[in-house]
């Protein structure tokens, strides 16, 4: 298989809730631990960064809870709908905005709706994204389906997200990511960038 290379100048890291309120969250996950998942985010970060290329840092946050979502469900989420810490939303220290950064604020599961991350991209000429964060099947799959839908081109860094679950992680890395992009390591995804 030949690979594919990246073109830093029209491709695009982007991190999925690495803020303090999930990375941080004392639960276990699944099949990476936070720790990994946050070590391969800053290896992602920094590679993008040295290269050149555009980096989004995604982030959930509310003032008040009001403009969050509150469907009908039989599950409810593991977050939790109490108050959080004044940090909760606050990035990660491996993963902190520089000066050139776009900062995406969402409010919901996916990072494109109701949010100006497909016109930052597009402005910036971005025509593929390497996704990666927390939690593979919620997050990074839903802004992924709507990545695919506004025709970007994707590459899935697997180790550098993860689940609460390794069959929530895996079912997504086996049956959704194929059929909407690639998936590569972080190492692999380094070395696409070149």
């Amino acid at each position: 298989m030949t690979e594919t290379k990246l073109d830093p100048k029209k491709t695009a890291l982007v991190v999925i809730d690495m803020q303090k309120g999930i990375a941080s969250m004392p639960r276990k996950l699944e099949p990476h631990s936070s720790e990994q998942v946050v070590g391969n985010v800053a290896r992602l970060v920094e590679g993008f960064r040295k290269a050149g290329s555009a980096i989004v840092l995604v982030h959930v946050a509310t003032s008040d809870g009001k403009d969050m979502l509150k469907p009908m469900v039989d599950v409810e989420p593991s977050w939790g709908t109490g108050e959080r810490p004044k940090d909760w939303a606050d990035f990660i220290d491996q993963a902190k905005p520089s000066a050139t950064d776009i900062v995406i604020t969402k409010r919901q599961w996916g990072a494109f709706h109701g949010t100006e991350l497909d016109l930052q991209l597009r402005r910036r000429g971005m025509t593929t994204i390497v996704l990666c964060g927390i939690s593979t099947n919620i997050g990074v799959e839903t802004t992924a389906r709507e990545a695919y839908q506004h025709g970007y081109n994707q590459v899935f860094a697997s180790d550098a997200m993860t689940a609460m679950s390794r069959e929530e992680h895996e079912s997504t890395q086996k049956f959704i990511f194929p059929r909407i992009g690639l998936i590569r390591t972080t190492d692999e995804v380094l070395k696409m960038l070149g």
